[in-house]
């Protein structure tokens, strides 16, 4: 039977109501920066086979919405009323946990001796061991480097504390006691939750409130359907890359094939490159997952935010990940930078829409999502303090008809900055500077949004600096329909001194007393011919701040008076005619992905590199990435020794290259055909 629409709504928002408390429950009640003032961590509802039927609407990390308890849930035996189930581990959840600094907490809901719901948190925790504060590093190349694993079991039972799990969790973590504190807000979210939902069940009956749930997803689905019809029937692929591994200069591409029939699509990743021997790999399952979802969520709740928040969304997707990939690593693979190839994955799939329908999809933002972390250590009692000192983000993409956000991007979670005076309250170090960009958005009819500057100045010996997530320091986030890419991410020391050092990207950095460390984010992409974008707009970028003089005569052709801040007209007239002719066909349309793309792709193109993923992954796990490297350092030779030379000035001779990688591939089909199945080992 049907549930009466009104019944539906009704509990729609009882449900949303019940989430939303349990998530202010939590933030209110944790102790670390990183939970309550950024807002790492999420609640929700699930059914009893474990799929979430309610998630809130603005609180809270939003992109787990396709996430999948089951697995962890199935790992438990002998559940009972008042347990608690905990797991941070990426392969015994079958992806649930996606790094080990994510803790998420499981508590079965009963009724009358029946579990009829399930009700999830999670934090994203200060450090949970491993071989750096903080737990998270580019170069770690298996789990055991990342810190504890645990696997699904109860921290509760019966309402019981599980002493000697939190013994051990003590033992293996350098910040306990602010960590456990967390860990009891996300207890005592969870007992919000049995609460509520049984008083619903003594309102309701137990059969309505089953009921609902299904009705909600059977809601969600069929109105995604819907949204997922304007996409035209049709195939379209795309691909973007990681600068690299950051244990090799070599990058990394991730890439969407995107099928859609009547309104069903299945996204494809196959071509995708194997997983590295590093933090970057994306712990899937090889199932549909949040990680490779989570744009089509963005696409489907841009375009009708009336949807409830649950599972159904997905029901009308499918995907494929290949095990071994990237996006479906073999344990023990690192996995604690899956943030940033997860980034590259939203890009490929925004690309792949955009070929579909241009008009739907906005230029990529500035690509990154870097959680900066210094470490501080008490001269006296050698006791550290691991503080998370921001979430930087670069801005986002401009779209047909308006320009991207200045220094924000939310489209991996709707994280919040942490306050300024709570970090100061917190560390010695002290934030000199956190501004917009100049120059960082993409140039554009619509300007990409631009990235920031965060500045901090070093106030204790014994202090470090850890950046995860470092990205766009060689591939910029690539314009659409003529616009221009944004400016590259930056990491200097002392910037604008004697001493001024160009890091690059980092993983652990120990600087000196006084010294300034500076991180400046990518812009987002422009979005269409900046040559016409309206003079006033650029007048005001530039009296704003956005925009230098400079760069609105170069990407923009608008002379600015640098006493009045007023456009030429004249002048900017003259200039842009010029600019056009010289310019010829090439303002175009499409994409605009910069010179380094441009240079690589010359050698190793889809069709290349798609066959050489597809032979890699023939070979076994442990000489499959040996193998791909060799590879690429016989067919570019000064890619080994990169060390910051710009991509695009490896490659003297595209076509002596492309020849050295069909030799290359010629010999790895022969290796793979003759030794058979000795080849995969």
């Amino acid at each position: 039977m049907k549930l009466d629409p009104i019944l539906q709504e009704i509990f729609l928002h009882k449900f949303t109501a019940i989430t939303e408390e349990m998530a202010i429950t939590l933030q209110r009640s944790a102790r670390t920066t990183y939970v309550k003032e950024a807002g790492d961590f999420g609640t929700a509802l699930a059914t009893p086979d474990g799929h979430f039927f309610c998630y809130p609407a603005v609180m809270g990390v939003s992109g787990f919405l396709d996430s999948d308890i089951g697995p962890t849930v199935a790992r438990v035996p002998d559940l009972a009323p008042g347990d608690v189930i905990i797991t941070n581990h990426p392969y015994e959840s079958e992806g649930l946990a996606t790094h080990m600094p994510d803790l998420h907490l499981i508590r079965p809901i009963f009724h009358e001796g029946r579990i009829i719901a399930h009700a999830w948190d999670f934090i994203h925790s200060a450090d949970i061991g491993g071989a750096v504060p903080s737990s998270i590093s580019p170069r770690f190349r298996d789990l055991f480097e990342e810190g504890l694993q645990i696997p699904p079991m109860k921290i509760v039972r019966a309402g019981e504390s599980n002493e000697d799990f939190l013994r051990i969790y003590r033992a293996n973590c350098r910040t306990p006691d602010v960590n456990l504190g967390d860990i009891k807000a996300m207890l005592a979210a969870l007992r919000v939750a049995d609460r509520r939902i049984l008083e619903l069940v003594d309102l309701y009956g137990v059969e309505t409130f089953l009921e609902a749930q299904q009705a909600l997803v059977d809601y969600a689905a069929e109105k995604a359907l819907a949204v997922q019809r304007t996409i035209p029937d049709g195939t379209y692929a795309f691909w973007d890359f990681l600068d690299d591994d950051y244990n090799s200069p070599i990058p990394v591409r991730v890439r969407c094939e995107l099928t859609v029939s009547d309104g069903h699509v299945h996204l494809d990743f196959a071509g995708s490159d194997p997983q590295v021997a590093a933090a970057y790999n994306i712990p899937t399952a090889g199932k549909r997952h949040p990680w490779l979802t989570l744009k089509m969520m963005h696409f489907i709740f841009s375009n009708d935010c009336s949807i409830p928040l649950n599972h159904g969304v997905f029901r009308h997707m499918t995907v494929n990940a290949p095990r071994g990939s990237i996006l479906n690593p073999e344990p023990p693979a690192a996995v604690g930078i899956r943030s940033a190839t997860a980034i590259r994955v939203n890009e490929a799939l925004m690309g792949a829409i955009a070929a579909a329908r241009p008009e739907l999809i906005p230029a990529p933002s500035g690509g990154i999502m870097i959680p900066l972390v210094l470490v501080e250590q008490d001269e006296t009692s050698g006791e550290r303090t691991v503080l998370v000192l921001q979430s930087l983000v670069g801005g986002t993409g401009a779209r047909h008809g308006a320009d991207g956000v200045d220094g924000r991007d939310s489209s991996l979670a709707n994280q919040r900055n942490t306050p300024i005076e709570k970090t100061e309250e917190e560390a010695e170090a002290v934030i000199v500077e956190y501004a917009l960009r100049t120059d960082s958005g993409g140039p554009g009819r619509w300007r990409g949004g631009t990235g920031v500057i965060f500045s901090v100045r070093i106030a204790k010996p014994g202090s470090a600096i850890l950046g995860r997530g470092m990205e766009r320091f060689v591939f910029p986030p690539w314009g659409m329909n003529g616009g221009q890419p944004g400016k590259k991410a930056r990491v200097v020391v002392n910037p604008g001194t004697e001493n001024e050092v160009d890091l690059g990207k980092i993983d652990i950095y120990h600087p000196k007393v006084g010294d300034i460390v500076t991180i400046l984010t990518p812009g987002g992409g422009g979005h269409g011919d900046p040559l016409t974008r309206n003079l006033s707009a650029v007048e005001d970028d530039v009296r704003l701040g956005y925009v230098s003089i400079e760069a609105a005569e170069r990407d923009y052709g608008v002379i600015i008076c640098s006493q009045t801040f007023d456009v030429d007209r004249d002048a900017t007239d003259a200039l842009r005619a010029r600019l056009r002719a010289e310019r010829g066909n090439r303002g175009g349309t499409g994409f605009s992905f910069g010179p380094e793309r441009s240079a690589w792709e010359s050698v190793f193109g889809d069709d290349a590199m798609t066959e050489l993923n597809a032979l890699l992954m023939k070979l076994g796990t442990s000489v499959r990435s040996d193998r791909r490297a060799q590879l690429f350092y016989r067919v570019v030779p000064k890619l080994a020794s990169r060390k910051g030379t710009p991509l695009d000035t490896l490659i003297d001779d595209p076509a002596a290259t492309r020849l050295r990688l069909e030799e290359e591939l010629a010999d790895l089909r022969k290796q793979i055909d003759e030794k058979g199945e000795e080849a995969l080992t």
